[in-house]
């Protein structure tokens, strides 16, 4: 099992991180977080690399049930999403499959929660 699910796009990178943004919002995810690796590798180690974002998505209302499920599951939230540039010029997306992250956990009621948040991540990387 994949742990990521993905698609390369022939979309600039800014407009694709708009598109990310946009899609997630409409499965519900607010993006808590935006991580910078390029500038933060930049600036920390001086490294230059290809543009490379990572979006923290969060959908409360699901977030809400796993904490209730498994109170220390916030330790696997956000949701990440990954927009990152290839040598190529293309921009791939990449989310993380829940379903693949939770099998650490042994909570069957939290199956239901990742496969549902499966299927929201799979439409907006589906949708782009």
């Amino acid at each position: 099992m994949s742990y990521y699910i993905n698609r390369i796009l022939n979309t600039s990178f800014e407009q694709t991180i708009e598109d990310v943004v946009q899609a997630l919002q409409k499965e519900g995810f607010g993006v808590l977080t935006e991580i910078d690796v390029q500038a933060t590798l930049k600036k920390k180690l001086d490294l230059d690399m290809k543009p490379y974002r990572i979006l923290g998505a969060c959908n409360p209302p699901y977030a809400h049930r796993a904490l209730e499920a498994e109170p220390l599951i916030g330790t696997m939230l956000p949701c990440n999403v990954v927009v990152r540039e290839l040598e190529t010029g293309e921009v791939e997306v990449a989310a993380v499959d829940p379903l693949a992250s939770m099998q650490a956990v042994e909570n069957p009621a939290l199956v239901d929660i990742a496969t549902e948040i499966r299927g929201k991540l799979a439409r907006v990387v589906d949708s782009l």
